[in-house]
C-alpha cells in the first residue's frame, strides 16, 4: 500500500480546516469576543501541521488505487472530526461534547449538544456552519468520485465513463471536485442572498446557506429557522433543500445545456414522488385528524408540512414546528422518511432513493418470477437492466445499514433510553438526519442530556453513514492490510 499519497492528501485536508478557522477569528475579533485567540492560534497550528505534512511526504507519481482510496476516504472521517474538534476543547467543552458536535457537523447530520445558540460568541457559530458545509462538498465529491470508482453499495450505476480504478486515484477526484465546488459555492451564494432579501440578517443568511446547501441544519438560534416562520426565509429554505436532494452530476450536465437529464435520470422523480406522497398523507392527516384540531387551521400548514417532509428526507434537520405532536401515522413517516434520504450525489443523507427503488424493483420483478418460473425476468433501473453485482451492492448496503441501525438502537436502550428515543435516535444518527423523535430528542430538544456512552454510539453511527457503511467495513477487514 502506497502511504504516501494518503499522508500529502490528509495534510492538504488540515491545511484547509486550519485555514477555514481564519473567518471565525476575524468574526470574533471585530465583535470583540473572546475566542478569536482561539480560532487563530488552533488553525495557524493545523496549518503548520498540515503543511509539514504534506512538504514531508512530497509529490508523488505512483498510481493510487482502489485500497488508497478506501483507506484515504475512512480516515478523513476520523482525522478532520479530532482536528476540527480543537475550537471546542479550548472553549471549554468536553472531550466527547467536542467530538459529537464536530462529528454531527462534518457528516451534515445537525444533532446538537448545545443550547443558548442565540447568546453563543459568532465565531463558534460561524464554526458550526463552516463545518457543516466542507462536510457537505466532501459528502458529494466522495458520492461522485469515489464510492463509483469502489462499487459500494451499488454506486458503480453512477460511474462516469471516463474513469477507472486503475487510473491515479487522487487526480481524478480533484478534477471532479473542482466542478463540484464551483456549482456549490454558487448555490450556497445564491442562497443567502435570497434569504437577505427574504429577511434574515446578513450573519444569519450566510450561516443559513451554509448549512441549507449542505443538508445540514445548524441554526445560530435555539428556535432553528423557525425564528423567521412568518417570513419568506421558509420558502426559501424549501426551495433550496429541495435542490440540496438533488444529485449534483444532474444539476451540472444541465448547467451545460442538456436540460432532457433532469427527466431521464430516474433519481429526481422518485425523490419528487416519495416527497409529494408523503407531503399529501401528512397534510391529509393533520387536517382531519381529530387530535391534532389545534394546528388543523393554521394558515401555515401546507407550507410547513412540505418544508418538515424535505427537512427530514433530505436530512436538513430544520424544524419550524414540533411535528411530533402531530399523531402516531405522521410520526410513522417521518421515521421511513429519515431511512429513505434524498438522491445519490446530493449533499442529503439515508439509503438514498436509487437504493429503494432498487429494492422495490428487485421486489416486484422476484415476485413476478415466483408466479411465472419459466419467464425470464430482469431488474430494469433508468431504462437499462440492473448487472447482477449491482444487485448484490445494493443488497449487502440495505442489509448493513439495518445491521448497524439495529446495534445502534440495543447500545442506546441500554443507557437507559425510552424506545421511541433509542429506535429513533439511531435512526436519525445513521440516516444523518438530525432531530429525532420523541420530546426529548425531537426537533424542539437537543442531545445534550444523553449518556456520553449514548454520545459515541451516535457519533460512529453518523461516520459509519457518511462512509455508506462498506468503506469502512473493507478497512476493519484483515485481509485489508494484506500485502
Amino acid at each position: 500500500m502506497r502511504v504516501q499519497p494518503i499522508l500529502s492528501a490528509l495534510g492538504i485536508l488540515l491545511m484547509l480546516t486550519g485555514g477555514a478557522m481564519g473567518p471565525c477569528a476575524i468574526v470574533d475579533f471585530f465583535t470583540e469576543a473572546e475566542s478569536w485567540g482561539v480560532f487563530g492560534l488552533t488553525g495557524f497550528i493545523l496549518v503548520v501541521i498540515g503543511g509539514v505534512l504534506t512538504i514531508a511526504t512530497g509529490k508523488s507519481d505512483a498510481k493510487s488505487g482502489p485500497r488508497e482510496a478506501f483507506l484515504l476516504t475512512s480516515l478523513v472521517w476520523i482525522v478532520l472530526p479530532i482536528a476540527a474538534a480543537l475550537p471546542f476543547l479550548a472553549l471549554g467543552f468536553n472531550f466527547t461534547d467536542a467530538v459529537f458536535e464536530t462529528v454531527s457537523g462534518l457528516t451534515t447530520t445537525g444533532a446538537t449538544i448545545m443550547t443558548g445558540l442565540d447568546e453563543e460568541q459568532k465565531g463558534l457559530l460561524l464554526w458550526r456552519s463552516i463545518l457543516q458545509w466542507i462536510g457537505g462538498v466532501g459528502i458529494i465529491v466522495t458520492a461522485l468520485a469515489v464510492l463509483p470508482m469502489l462499487r459500494v453499495g451499488g454506486m458503480q450505476l453512477f460511474k462516469a465513463e471516463s474513469s477507472d480504478v486503475s487510473d491515479k486515484f487522487l487526480p481524478r477526484v480533484a478534477e471532479i471536485a473542482k466542478q463540484i465546488t464551483w456549482l456549490y459555492i454558487a448555490l450556497t451564494v445564491i442562497c443567502g442572498i435570497c434569504y437577505v432579501i427574504a429577511g434574515m440578517t446578513i450573519f444569519d443568511a450566510v450561516n443559513h446557506a451554509m448549512t441549507t446547501m449542505a443538508a445540514g441544519g445548524y441554526s445560530t438560534s435555539d428556535s432553528s429557522i423557525g425564528k423567521y416562520a412568518d417570513s419568506r426565509v421558509i420558502e426559501v429554505a424549501i426551495v433550496f433543500m429541495f435542490l440540496a436532494g438533488l444529485p449534483f452530476s444532474t444539476m451540472l450536465v444541465v448547467l451545460y445545456g442538456r436540460f432532457q437529464s433532469i427527466w431521464r435520470d430516474p433519481q429526481p422523480r422518485f425523490f419528487l414522488g416519495v416527497v409529494v406522497l408523503a407531503v399529501i398523507i401528512l397534510y391529509v392527516c393533520v387536517r382531519f385528524h381529530p387530535q391534532t384540531y389545534f394546528i388543523r387551521h393554521d394558515e401555515h400548514l401546507l407550507r410547513d408540512t412540505l418544508f418538515s417532509v424535505l427537512s427530514i428526507i433530505t436530512g436538513t434537520g430544520y424544524s419550524t414546528t414540533d411535528y411530533g405532536q402531530w399523531g402516531s401515522l405522521p410520526e410513522i413517516i417521518f421515521f421511513s422518511l429519515m431511512f429513505i434520504g434524498g438522491c445519490a450525489g446530493s449533499a442529503s443523507c439515508g439509503m438514498n432513493v436509487f437504493r429503494v427503488e432498487i429494492m422495490l424493483r428487485t421486489f416486484w420483478t422476484y415476485t413476478r418470477q415466483m408466479l411465472s418460473p419459466n419467464r425470464v425476468l430482469i431488474v430494469n433501473y433508468g431504462g437499462r437492466p440492473v448487472r447482477e453485482d449491482v444487485l448484490q451492492s445494493v443488497m449487502i448496503f440495505i442489509f448493513l445499514y439495518l445491521f448497524v441501525f439495529s446495534i445502534g438502537t440495543v447500545l442506546l436502550s441500554l443507557t437507559g433510553l425510552d424506545t421511541l428515543s433509542a429506535v429513533s435516535t439511531s435512526a436519525t444518527s445513521i440516516s444523518n438526519v438530525g432531530p429525532a423523535l420523541g420530546h426529548i430528542f425531537g426537533p424542539s430538544g437537543t442531545f445534550q442530556s444523553l449518556h456520553p456512552f449514548a454520545k459515541w454510539v451516535c457519533s460512529i453511527s453518523m461516520i459509519f453513514g457518511r462512509l455508506e457503511l462498506l468503506t469502512i467495513f473493507v478497512v476493519l477487514t484483515p485481509r485489508f492490510w494484506r500485502a
